[in-house]
Order: C-alpha cells, then structure tokens, then sequence
C-alpha cells in the first residue's frame, strides 16, 4: 500500500483514540486506560513482528537500536503526557495542541534528516501551528 494511504489510515484510526479515551476515563483512571491501549498497540506489534520475521533483537544494540529505544523513550514519555492532559483538559483543546508534534517532527526532519524545506512545506506548516492556535484558544 502506498505510503499516502498508509498515513490517511493513520489519520482516522488515530482520530478516534482521543474521544475514546475521554470516555474510558470517566468510570477507569487514565492511566489505566493508557496501559490497556498500549498493552494493545504492543501486542499486536509483537504478533506482526513475529508473522513477518522482520529482524530480530540484537540488533538493538546498533546505533539505529538505540534510535529505536530512545524513539520508545519519548514515545513513552509523549502518550503518557497526552492521556494525562486529556483527562484534565478538553478533547477540542489538548488534541490540536498534541498534534504540533507534526509540525515539530516536520522541522526536526528538515533540520536533523537534510529532508526538503521548501516554501510551500514552510507555509503549510505555519499554517499548521496557526489551525492549532486558533482551535485551542477559542
């Protein structure tokens, strides 16, 4: 499948995790709820990793495992933030705030990976941060 698809797929299943967990925590604490979706997503990474005999672990102590690791690193640290803030604040305004990791990650791609950074990506992601600002502090 071609990689625009694969992001648009993304884009929907990850639509619905925020109202979806703003549900779960109004009977489980949000840290709970955190845990079982990352029990999940863990889960099933292992079951595809397994059918698809993608490499194995000792590999890990290459530089790009320790990319891998410090990825999970932040990852923690980003989702445990992220459920935390959506079980204080609301859905329309912790999620768009959330969301300038596109524009974060867009730059340190550009800046970092030597990736493009042309005009129009530069106005788009100014665009970006202004729909997030606007959304947020309405």
């Amino acid at each position: 499948m071609h990689y625009i698809l694969w992001a648009i797929l993304a884009l929907v299943a990850y639509s619905l995790v925020p109202p979806l967990s703003k549900l779960a925590t109004e009977e489980l604490h949000i840290m709970v709820v955190a845990l079982v979706a990352n029990v999940t997503i863990t889960a099933v990474n292992l079951a595809v990793v397994l059918s698809l005999d993608e490499g194995t672990l000792g590999s890990l102590s290459s530089t790009h495992g320790l990319y891998a690791i410090a990825a999970g690193v932040f990852l923690t640290v980003g989702v445990l933030s992220y459920f935390h803030s959506l079980s204080i604040g609301p859905v329309s305004v912790v999620t768009p705030i959330f969301g300038l990791f596109l524009v974060g990650s867009s730059v340190v791609g550009m800046v970092a990976l030597d990736e493009p950074a042309t005009a129009r990506k530069l106005a788009g992601l100014g665009c970006a941060a202004l729909a997030v600002y606007l959304t947020s502090t309405a």
